[in-house]
């Protein structure tokens, strides 16, 4: 069970290609370690192992019959129970206990490609309600666990995949992302999270294909290793016609893993200018960001410049995040299922808050979002203007307990000031508000608990961001990290 737990897709793919481990036997192993260990964090809510066994089946004849293989011939992964789709799976869009018995009928873009590439989905992952929070509880399958403390939050809204890779469960997940929900349980697990820039990997929305620009909606994966994350991402990106904003250029992840960085100049920021950042955090992205001086890159302190409070900038993701989000709930009432109207117990206080606050907004209040918007956008493209990458803390704390009853929730407190609970400790949105690229990579532990470091390159500069996330994968391997969770007390079923 546990031979393949912690191997990369690269070495498990390598096993594949050479017949020395078939994609049954490999699913089988994958399976029995769901089954032993899923308990404990609550990473997977839906499980398909039926049809997963009928495609590893149908992966070893091809591999026996030598047939052409996708790059991720017999990899088990996963996609995430919110916006993510497959055809006869159920999507409950985070947890909804009216939406326990919904059913999908077309693909994400991540199932779509995934399976392409030759990928096996065993299962849904778990996300809270809507996506509207940046830790990882709802009131229908309750919390997902962190594998390197159980008592403790995954983050979300990616949170069940980001658990399921560093658990071991499988090597790559899919995480979307409005507001950091690939980097932020990235950095809470201990994970590489990688956010493209906006258009590389499409986003089909329909009946709005225009749906994922405010903020701007990403899919991307949650690996443990950079070159992972190359591999997946090369499946994932390309043009599609039918995302009117999708870009048509190439992106050479796996040149990038090679490429040097000297004399680069990095932008480093302890806060952003407005976030209070825990000094356990801080300190770890400190020594961690200094460490690319080794690489032959220059690293500066930086000011951005931004005047507004984080609580006003966190506000103003809400009112966006929630435009999104209302816009889903239309088209689940033209389904016949009227959530707002009739089951609004199912939905959390502050998502019901801000639904109302959005329903009354006016043009001229959009309006002002959009320009508080284009503050962060200049505000970050006045730094590049000077420098090739920028680097923050991932999160501004590390994780926070799990709550008992659906509803766990970000600190109100950092440093004393006061925190939008929802997403006001996430220095992640801003690539949400700008469309730059973005990975959470391992920084380093604070005790044994995960820090995550946020890496953001120039838009459409995805081979900056994995250039320094390969050179800091060699400079600081965090491999060894894992056997906080692979060792961890178990409880028995």
């Amino acid at each position: 069970m546990g031979q393949y737990a912690y191997k990369s897709i690269s070495e498990l793919s390598q096993l594949i290609r050479e017949k020395r481990l078939s994609p049954v036997e490999l699913l089988e192993a994958t399976i029995k370690r769901i089954e032993t260990r899923n308990q404990e964090t609550n990473s997977f809510v839906y499980l398909n192992f039926s049809e997963a066994r009928e495609r590893a089946r149908q992966a070893e004849e091809m591999v026996m019959a030598g047939e052409k293989l996708g790059p991720l011939h017999g990899i088990p992964t996963a996609i995430k129970d919110l916006f993510d789709f497959k055809p006869g799976w159920p999507a409950t869009y985070g947890g909804i206990p009216a939406l326990k018995d919904h059913i999908a009928d077309f693909y994400c873009v991540y199932a779509e490609r995934m399976e392409k590439a030759g990928a096996i989905i065993v299962g849904k992952t778990n996300s809270p309600i809507m996506g509207f929070r940046g830790t990882c509880d709802n009131p229908l399958f309750g919390p997902t666990k962190n594998p390197f403390d159980v008592t403790k939050n995954s983050g979300g809204s990616s949170g069940g995949s980001a658990a399921a890779v560093a658990d071991g469960l499988i090597p790559i997940a899919e995480g979307t992302d409005g507001g950091g929900s690939i980097r932020i349980p990235s950095a809470w697990c201990g994970t590489y999270g990688y956010q493209a820039s906006y258009g590389r990997v499409p986003m089909v929305m329909r009946p709005n294909a225009f749906g994922g620009m405010s903020p701007f909606l990403y899919e991307g994966t949650i690996t443990r290793t950079v070159e992972d994350a190359a591999i997946g991402m090369a499946s994932l990106t390309g043009y599609d016609s039918r995302d009117p904003l999708s870009v048509n250029s190439k992106v050479d992840y796996m040149g990038a893993l090679h490429k040097s960085m000297k004399g680069w100049k990095i932008a480093y920021s302890p806060d952003f200018d407005v976030y209070p950042v825990d000094e356990r955090v801080k300190n770890v992205v400190k020594s961690a960001v200094q460490l690319f001086e080794d690489a032959g890159a220059h690293v500066e302190e930086v000011q951005f410049g931004i005047k507004r409070d984080q609580k006003e900038l966190s506000d103003c993701w809400c009112r966006m995040m929630m435009t999104a989000n209302i816009a889903t709930f239309e088209i689940l009432k033209r389904q016949g299922l009227d959530l707002l109207k009739n089951d609004r117990d199912d939905l959390p206080e502050e998502f019901t808050y801000w639904s109302e606050y959005v329903h009354h907004m006016k043009a001229t209040d959009i309006i002002n979002d959009q320009i508080i918007r284009t503050e962060i956008f200049d505000s970050i493209q006045k730094i590049f203007n000077e420098y090739d990458l920028i680097m923050t803390p991932t999160l501004a704390c590390l994780p926070v307990d799990n709550a008992d009853d659906g509803e766990t929730k970000g600190p109100s407190h950092i440093n004393g000031i006061e925190m939008n609970r929802l997403i006001g400790w996430c220095l992640t949105y801003f690539t949400n508000f700008t469309g730059h690229p973005s990975a959470s990579i391992p920084a380093g532990l604070a005790g044994h608990l995960p820090v995550g470091m946020q890496i953001i390159g120039k838009r459409l500069a995805d081979e900056d961001v994995f250039t320094a996330s390969s050179i800091f994968e060699q400079l600081k391997p965090w491999k060894g990290t894992y056997e906080i969770c692979n060792n961890r007390a178990r409880v028995e079923s």
